[in-house]
C-alpha cells in the first residue's frame, strides 16, 4: 500500500506532459544509477566503507538529520523542476553536497533500508556489515536502477520511495518546517527577478500603498505581482513570500526549501498544502 506522500508525488507527476515525464524519468534513472554505482564502490572498498561507517557513528542525531535533509532537498529539486518557472530553477547553494557527505548519506539510507527489510541482517558484528550489505546490494541493484534491457521508467518508484522515507525521517525529528517560520529569499532568486516598465499607471504597490508611476521600472514576481524595488528589497531580506498572494521564492534555508518544494508537488497533485502538513 502506497504512503500518502507517494500518492502525492505520483499524482503530481501524472500532470506532466509526455515529453516532461520522459525527461524526468531519464534524469532520475541517470541519477539513481550514479548513486547506486557509488554505493557499490563504497561497499567494495573495505577502507572507504569503514571510514564512512565510522563517520556516521561520530555524527549526532541532528547532524544525521541535516545530512538526510540536504539529500531530500537535492532530490526534490529534481522532482519539481518541471513545475517551476525557469527563473526559479537556478542552482541553489543549499542543495550542494560533496562526495564525502554523499557517501555518508547513501550508506545511512541503505542501512535504514536494510534494517527495515531485514532487521536480523544488522545484528551481526560491525566488521561483517560490509559483506552483508554487499549481498543485499547485489540482489537489488538491477531492480532499483531499472537495468532490464529496456528502460521503462521503473526507476521512478524506488526514487519516490526514497524521497518519502527521507521526508518522514526529517519530519520525525521535527525539522520539516511545518510551523511556517519566515525565511529570507535566496539572493540568487532576488537577483533573477525581472525589472519591468509600468504601463498605463493606476497600479498600487501594496507595501507602501503608493501608485506606481507610468514608465518607472518596478520588480515583477513570478506570480505577476509588481512592487517598487525600494519596497520589495527590504521585504525579501526577511521573508521569501509575495506580499499579495504568499507565492514563495527560493530560499537558502534547507528546511524552508523542503517545505516550499513539497508545497509545489502538493499543489500540482491537486491536494491542499494545509492537509499535507497536518
Amino acid at each position: 500500500m502506497m504512503m500518502e506522500e507517494e500518492t502525492t508525488i505520483m499524482a503530481a507527476i501524472s500532470t506532466l506532459r509526455p515529453s516532461q515525464l520522459s525527461d524526468l524519468s531519464y534524469s532520475i534513472f541517470s541519477l539513481s544509477f550514479h548513486h547506486r554505482r557509488r554505493l557499490c564502490h563504497l561497499l567494495s572498498s573495505p577502507c572507504l566503507f569503514f571510514l564512512t561507517l565510522h563517520r556516521l557513528h561520530t555524527l549526532s542525531l541532528p547532524q544525521k538529520t541535516l545530512l538526510i535533509a540536504r539529500h531530500l532537498l537535492f532530490s526534490l529539486h529534481h522532482l519539481t523542476r518541471h513545475f517551476q518557472p525557469p527563473p526559479l530553477r537556478l542552482p541553489n547553494p543549499s542543495t550542494a553536497i560533496n562526495q564525502r557527505d554523499l557517501d555518508a548519506v547513501l550508506l545511512l539510507l541503505f542501512l535504514c533500508e536494510a534494517y527495515h527489510d531485514n532487521p536480523q541482517a544488522l545484528e551481526r558484528p560491525h566488521d561483517e556489515w560490509r559483506l552483508v550489505l554487499t549481498s543485499i546490494c547485489s540482489n537489488t541493484t538491477l531492480k532499483i536502477t531499472g537495468i532490464t534491457g529496456i528502460f521503462d521508467g521503473a526507476a521512478l518508484i524506488p526514487y519516490i520511495e526514497m524521497v518519502t522515507r527521507c521526508k518522514r525521517l526529517v519530519g520525525i525529528m521535527g525539522c520539516d518546517g511545518k510551523e511556517g517560520k519566515e525565511v529570507a529569499a535566496s539572493p540568487a532568486a532576488v537577483v533573477a527577478l525581472p525589472a519591468v516598465e509600468v504601463r498605463g499607471g493606476g497600479i498600487e504597490c501594496v507595501i507602501c500603498k503608493e501608485e506606481m508611476r507610468e514608465g518607472r521600472d518596478v520588480c515583477k514576481f513570478p506570480c505577476q505581482h509588481l512592487f517598487h524595488w525600494m519596497c520589495i528589497l527590504p521585504w525579501v531580506k526577511k521573508r521569501n513570500t509575495c506580499p499579495c498572494c504568499r507565492f514563495q521564492l527560493p530560499s537558502d534555508d534547507i528546511f524552508g526549501e523542503i517545505q516550499r518544494l513539497w508545497g509545489i508537488l502538493v499543489k500540482a497533485s491537486g491536494k491542499s498544502v494545509d492537509d499535507e502538513w497536518t
